[in-house]
């Protein structure tokens, strides 16, 4: 007997075939399983998403069988291909490419056969037992009262601790009673980064066994990512600790999830599916009736707003509040434990002061006592740009609208959007001057220069102060990272030099000065987001600072600005959050910015701008002519299409409309009718120029 199947396969992004293809089995197959049917001339991997209704007898001529079957794997559950929907639908992508996204990618390579081999070598272990975790550290009043409420609320929470307050320990006790309830259990822990997923595995697995623990992340081979996902899908993994694509991830018995740093801009996917992990984490929660905890020191200003209790916000979250530091008693003032903030007015400096000479003494003495220092320049290579001062000539790169960053480190000019890299001239290329300059600084100059300042300044043995930098160029290669953070951590390193890399989730216990050299660009942005994105990075690095309570009491934050009395930096003095929350959003409010309005961009790529933004206008106008009946259309504003901040990258134009809506259901109806009209008009010959086009839902960055 002949079954008609549905199954999700990863389709081209543009080709139009956006729901499940129909093939034909000889035996049925429940939703979910994983198999490998024909697709054109290629075998691909797909899964069963439902039965198919029976085609016509010409059609069912043409309808091919399936490849394969992945027996041994259980099925993907009910509320995995429900997550995985939403997600196509909410972020306006194709059902399959979310779907095999989500699956770990030497799927793609094995049949069915190989898989079978591969079962069988795993065998059929039992769940990690992670009940019994050793709970050795005694809590803290604000933790215990944050435990009590997450046991007996249904969430979601947002947990919104000071930096050193504990947070990570919530999350463990938390996970231990849910483990300890039900031995099929499980916890999903999620993380910004790849870099801070070891520190955090280390801890879990010091507390529950390394057999309860695995991580899922693309910085994983893919042998090690099929094995932590079939771990987590076949019940094996109690706790899943990993980066944004683990929220996709299938685990059947998922009670907790847990988003720490929730409000990272990592969590928000920038390429494909762009979806956020952090709201995905969210829905998932709520499908399976787990509880969502969300935890920050500086909470996204949406999550923040969504917090507030009633009447004067939605109230969709409980707020769960742990201000102080741990070692400080409850009745302490919170702001005892955390680092004081100084700010350096860099207008009464000599020109082209690097460190302040006060912020320079400061460091001196630090070194010399034996304790760390962490100065913070969030921008790469020796100089953001190489310039002539006879003719004017920069370093532009000739594929982006762009300047290529100047590397002392190899003497090349490498472009950071495409990748373009040359060896530094000898000479200007347009006039032949041989006195080219640099404009800017970045962390290899910062950290020359640092060597250089602190040459006399002697550690407690007498040695001279030891510089490191961690930057996405000296943490390139396999294990680098590891290695640099190893050495902070033993003490082996003075003085750190690096990016916002280092500025969020690391527990330095020898750090007690923090220093940011050059934030004041973020301030006057044309981003409306750039202030809160500017405050967490500072509060953030902030929190580096005095986490061993024995040396809290003199720990510093230094801020170098032009704008010393600028309302974030005496916010950032006084450590209050909610009083730079309770700013932005009257702003927000204003202005009719999220959370108090819904946002969406279109874009589109191609060799001209003028081809980029004529196909967006001819798609606004398709639009509103196709639903001009739909009252959803009058709850949106079209802007008009505009070239990006970077315009072209690697020879591609670059342009965006921006759709706004005080609607949800508006904007996601509007959307939903955008999708046939943008493939009429990549077909259509005015539009040929067209090279891809995207939806971002919910962008964080304009």
């Amino acid at each position: 007997m002949t079954h008609w199947l549905a199954v999700a396969v990863a389709t081209p992004a543009h080709s139009g075939l956006a729901e499940p293809l129909t093939y034909r089995a000889d035996a049925p197959l429940a939703p979910g399983h994983i198999v490998r049917v024909p697709l054109g001339a290629r075998e691909v991997l797909g899964v069963v998403w439902s039965q198919a209704a029976e085609p016509s007898p010409e059609r069912a001529a043409q309808v091919r069988p399936l490849a394969g079957v992945f027996d041994g794997l259980a099925p993907l559950a009910d509320d995995w291909r429900q997550l995985i929907a939403f997600t196509a639908r909410y972020y306006q992508r194709a059902l399959g490419e979310v779907a095999l996204a989500a699956l770990p990618p030497q799927l793609r390579t094995l049949s069915s056969v190989q898989m079978a081999r591969r079962l069988k070598r795993l065998g059929e272990a039992p769940p990690a037992s992670a009940a019994d975790a050793t709970e050795t550290e005694a809590l803290t009043a604000e933790q215990a009262a944050a435990l009590a409420q997450i046991d007996q609320q249904p969430g979601p929470f947002l947990l919104h601790g000071a930096t050193g307050s504990g947070k990570t320990e919530v999350y463990m006790r938390a996970a231990a009673r849910v483990l300890g309830q039900d031995p099929a259990a499980q916890v999903l822990v999620l993380v910004p980064e790849i870099n801070l997923t070891p520190q955090l595995e280390a801890r879990f697995a010091a507390r529950f066994g390394a057999s309860a623990c695995v991580s899922l992340h693309s910085g994983l081979t893919p042998p090690q990512r099929l094995a932590a996902w079939l771990a987590a899908h076949g019940g094996r993994a109690r706790i899943v600790l990993g980066t944004r694509v683990a929220v996709l991830a299938s685990m059947p018995g998922l009670r907790l999830i847990v988003v720490d740093e929730e409000h990272d801009p990592s969590y928000k996917q920038q390429e494909g599916a762009r979806y956020s992990a952090r709201d995905l984490a969210l829905y998932r929660g709520r499908l399976l009736g787990a509880r969502v905890i969300l935890g920050s020191a500086t909470p996204a200003l949406e999550s923040w707003h969504a917090s507030t209790p009633a009447p004067e916000g939605p109230g969709r979250y409980q707020r769960l509040a742990m201000p102080r530091r741990v070692g400080l008693a409850p009745g302490d003032d919170p702001a005892a434990g955390l680092p004081r903030v100084r700010r350096v007015d860099m207008t009464r400096q000599p020109k082209g002061t690097l460190i302040a000479p006060p912020l320079l003494a400061a460091i001196g003495e630090r070194v010399a006592r034996g304790e760390q220092a962490l100065l913070l320049l969030n921008r790469r290579g020796w100089a953001p740009v190489l310039h002539c001062a006879d003719c004017g000539w920069k370093s532009e790169c000739p594929h982006c609208s762009a300047y290529r960053v100047f590397h002392k480190i190899d003497r090349t000019l490498r472009c950071h959007h495409c990748g373009f890299t040359q060896r530094v001239p000898r000479a200007c290329p347009a006039c032949g001057n041989l006195d080219i300059g640099t404009l800017g600084r970045g962390t290899e100059q910062l950290e020359e220069r640092l060597a250089e300042l602190l040459a006399d300044v002697r550690r407690p043995d007498g040695t001279p102060a030891r510089i490191a930098r961690i930057d996405a160029d000296s943490t390139r290669g396999k294990g680098q990272l590891e290695s640099a953070l190893a050495q902070v951590h033993a003490g082996d390193v003075d003085v750190l030099v690096g990016t916002q890399m280092i500025a969020k989730g690391h527990d330095f216990r020898r750090v007690t000065l923090v220093a940011a050299i050059n934030p004041d660009a973020a301030l006057f942005s044309s981003d409306f987001r750039a202030p809160e994105r500017l405050f967490a990075l500072l509060m953030q690095a902030a929190g580096r600072a005095g986490r061993d309570a024995a040396s809290a009491a003199g720990s510093e934050m230094w801020v170098q600005t032009h704008h010393p009395q600028h309302p974030l930096y005496a916010a950032l003095k006084a450590h209050d959050y909610p009083g730079f929350a309770a700013q932005q959003l009257v702003e927000r409010a204003q202005a009719g910015l999220p959370p108090f309005s819904r946002l969406a961009l279109l874009r589109a790529e191609a060799r001209t701008q003028a081809a980029a933004q004529d196909f967006l206008t001819a798609l606004a106008q398709a639009a509103q002519q196709a639903l001009a009946a739909d009252p959803a259309l009058a709850q949106l504003a079209w802007y008009p299409a505009v070239p990006l901040a970077v315009q072209r990258v690697a020879g591609i134009e670059r342009a965006q409309m921006l759709l706004e809506s005080p609607s949800r259901a508006a904007l996601q109806r509007v959307l939903t009718a955008c999708q046939p009209l943008l493939h009429q008009l990549r077909a259509s010959p005015a539009h040929r120029a067209i090279v891809r086009w995207a939806v971002d839902v919910d962008p964080l960055a304009l």
